[in-house]
């Protein structure tokens, strides 16, 4: 079948959080429809009334358009259909192709028990098939499935896929609440919305030869299908909670860059040769379902710790200045200066995994009083020490050229002068200003701060050492 003009969709359950693997399928289905110039729309499946949330919608949304996967239509709500899913479910039971059931749970259940103890397939044994049954308060409409004959699913990822209707079973259209279930409400709003290709996680691959049949059964063009790979953890289980695969939103949380978030979760189950790091613009240009592989892919943290880094050094600085600020903000410090934020930012860039390291590390550059490492500052800000520090304070004034040369000459300088190797007076300096041993630069850290925060925090230091710690 061809298609002018390629619709996909992006179809979310409200019912929590948008995670990793939903967050990988908007993009995939995305991406295919920007390189294509078609419509991506979006559709929100919120028919299960008992725990479908607005506050997951908006968290659905907001994670979406953090990522930058934007649509050209929508969101559709599919509860808002549902009037006209019962008029397709009438029109089935008119034609004869769908049936009206009174079993009770507790005799399919027990029906089922006894098929497995058979041998048999637990599927629904055709009991209501042929009563001509009307409709009651407890009645639920099945699909009339053809028993005879084979579904195929030409997938656009994984090749043909077949399945002997035989296998299949009159499943539940329409609950007795009226409400349809996912397999028929799929069927019709895509159909409805002209949605060309249904591309969608594996997991969706059983469901697939019921909704072509229902497709068929309506009248309706079957769309392409591509199923992408599952998302597993590092132990070859199903992705959770427990191997760190929180949802998107968390991620923001925790400091990493949509970008790296993107880029990341594109190459899970995605390849263009050996490149690993790609811009939106080639992404849009490079992506193909063909590439897509058949099998499961692995989450590993460690690559998008990597990923995150790197797009945290390469980041523009006022745009990097516009992700730190709420971190240092969450934290309650005054990030009225821009361009003093933004210096901050820029040196803390290159050692930084997440923007939350950032914000941590940071601190000390926003922070009045300095939160002293025990170990360090047991080491460092002694007696032994307490006379670098003093000279330090008494000379910064007098330093015309402060900038990072001219400081590293200074401490040079004063190194030689004092008799003592210049990562001595560096380090002291370092505990002294930071609080830690670890940090960008001393000199850049001092061009920062300015003269007055540097002899502010070394007279602290000073009056500490002379406090007896």
């Amino acid at each position: 079948m061809t298609h002018e003009k390629i619709r996909t969709r992006f179809a979310p359950s409200p019912t929590g959080f948008l995670h990793i693997g939903g967050a990988r399928t908007a993009l995939f289905n995305w991406l295919y429809t920007r390189k294509s110039g078609g419509t991506f729309v979006l559709r929100i499946e919120d028919t299960d009334q008992l725990r479908s949330t607005d506050e997951s919608t908006r968290a659905i949304l907001d994670a979406m358009t953090w990522l930058g996967l934007n649509w050209d239509e929508g969101p559709y709500f599919q509860a808002e259909q549902v009037a006209i899913h019962r008029d397709m479910v009438q029109k089935l039971i008119d034609e004869g192709k769908a049936y009206y059931c009174t079993c009770s749970p507790e005799e399919l259940n027990a029906r089922r028990k006894k098929a497995l103890a058979e041998g048999r397939k637990p599927k629904y044994d055709g009991t209501c098939r042929d009563k001509g049954l009307r409709r009651s308060p407890d009645s639920v409409v099945r699909f009339r499935c053809p028993e005879v004959g084979v579904t195929v699913i030409h997938d656009l990822i994984k090749g043909d896929i077949s399945f002997k209707n035989e296998e299949l079973d009159d499943l539940i259209l329409e609950r007795a609440d009226g409400y349809p279930t996912y397999n028929f409400a799929v069927v019709v709003d895509d159909a409805r919305m002209e949605i060309t290709h249904v591309i969608r996680g594996d997991d969706h691959v059983n469901n697939t030869p019921k909704q072509i049949l229902i497709y068929e059964a309506l009248g309706y063009e079957v769309p392409l299908f591509g199923h992408v790979p599952m998302i597993l953890g590092s132990d070859k289980a199903r992705l959770s909670k427990r191997h760190g695969a929180t949802s998107v939103i968390a991620y923001q949380e925790m400091g990493y860059l949509p970008e790296a978030l993107v880029n990341y979760l594109v190459r899970l189950g995605w390849s263009h040769g050996d490149q690993e790091i790609f811009t939106i613009e080639e992404l849009i240009r490079e992506f193909s379902l063909e590439a897509v592989g058949k099998s499961a892919a692995v989450f590993n943290p460690e690559k998008l710790l990597w990923l995150n880094q790197h797009y945290i050094t390469t980041c523009p600085e006022e745009k990097l200045l516009e992700l730190a600020t709420p971190f240092w903000v969450k934290k309650g410090f005054d990030v009225s200066d821009r361009q003093y934020v933004a210096q901050a930012a820029a040196n803390l860039r290159t050692r930084s995994k997440t923007l939350v390291e950032m914000a941590d590390s940071g601190s000390f550059y926003f922070r009045e009083e300095v939160d002293y490492d025990p170990e360090a500052a047991a080491k460092f800000l002694t007696p032994e020490y307490a006379g670098h520090l003093e000279a330090v304070a008494e000379r910064i004034s007098g330093i015309a050229d402060y900038t990072k040369d001219g400081l590293e000459a200074f401490l040079r300088s004063l190194a030689e002068e004092r008799g003592t190797k210049l990562k001595w007076i560096a380090q002291t300096l370092r505990v002294a200003l930071t609080g830690r041993t670890v940090s960008p630069g001393i000199d850049e850290v001092m061009v920062i701060l300015g003269k007055e925060r540097v002899v502010r925090k070394i007279r602290r230091a000073i009056d500490r050492i002379q406090a007896g710690g």
